[in-house]
């Protein structure tokens, strides 16, 4: 199913009826109403804090926002890296498992063992090696995105229609040209159905990373700077960046797909 605007109001206010409904019934503090939070998101958002305030965290941006708006950004930064790393390496690694049968055999078993394994059951082990910085999250949400690109990937460049590719050959096209014009062409709409599918799981992974040891971005906003200092309207409103930013990834990736995959609608 494809988004749409229409779509995506109609959901927006089937999720604020529930959240009434639900507030109502819960009646307490812990959950307050959308129009308790909405305010608070929009004022820790856009409104910059004095500096003087202890709010002001340490690595405060250039940026014209107020706190969450400064997490956000880290945030955003943060996924952003990660899906340019990971794209950057599986893609041309899947292309070439999908094209060399004998790579694809010879790594298939390892791919089959490390893929269904949680990546985030790595976080201890990339913080001990890598430190608790940028770099380790950035590695954490990019390793998660790497095996869904890189299985999308194969598998598309080992399912080209041989017909194809011997067209091309007969133009006289080498491997260099095979790679420009085919593999790739076939590879970025399989790439985008990959982060489209994993974008989800890549926000839950980074939100998990930025609890630990950091103080910054939407996960230490949500844990540490809220939800453990009992501030439940600005809880929510953190969460609510959370979401908008993965919905943004969301419908940008699913906009460029729909861009590049014309012809898959077609079929």
């Amino acid at each position: 199913m494809r988004w749409t605007w229409r779509n995506t109001l109609w959901g927006v206010g089937i999720f604020l009826v529930g959240w009434v409904l639900l507030a109502a019934m819960v009646n307490r503090p812990i959950l307050p109403y959308p129009w308790q939070v909405l305010p608070v998101f929009v004022e820790k958002f856009f409104v910059p804090a004095s500096t003087g305030n202890p709010a002001v965290p340490d690595f405060r941006l250039p940026v014209p926002l107020g706190e969450l708006g400064q997490h956000f950004l880290v945030s955003a930064v943060r996924v952003l890296t990660a899906i340019a790393v990971a794209v950057l390496f599986a893609a041309p690694i899947g292309l070439g498992l999908g094209q060399i049968q004998s790579l694809n055999q010879l790594f298939s078993p390892l791919i089959g063992l490390l893929h269904p394994i949680p990546k985030i059951v790595f976080l201890p082990v990339i913080m001990v090696l890598f430190g608790s910085g940028d770099g380790a999250k950035i590695l954490l949400i990019a390793l998660v995105l790497f095996f869904q690109i890189l299985i999308v990937v194969r598998d598309e460049a080992a399912g080209l229609r041989p017909e194809l590719i011997y067209s091309v050959r007969s133009l006289g096209a080498g491997r260099r040209a095979l790679f420009r014009f085919v593999y790739i062409p076939a590879s970025v709409p399989a790439i985008l159905t990959a982060l489209r599918i994993s974008v989800g799981t890549a926000i839950a992974v980074l939100f998990i990373a930025e609890t630990y040891a950091t103080r910054s971005g939407l996960g230490y906003y949500i844990v540490v700077r809220t939800w453990q200092a009992l501030r439940y309207p600005e809880m929510y409103a953190g969460i609510m960046a959370m979401a908008l930013l993965g919905l943004a990834l969301y419908f940008v990736i699913d906009t460029l797909e729909r861009r590049f995959s014309r012809w898959r609608g077609a079929e």
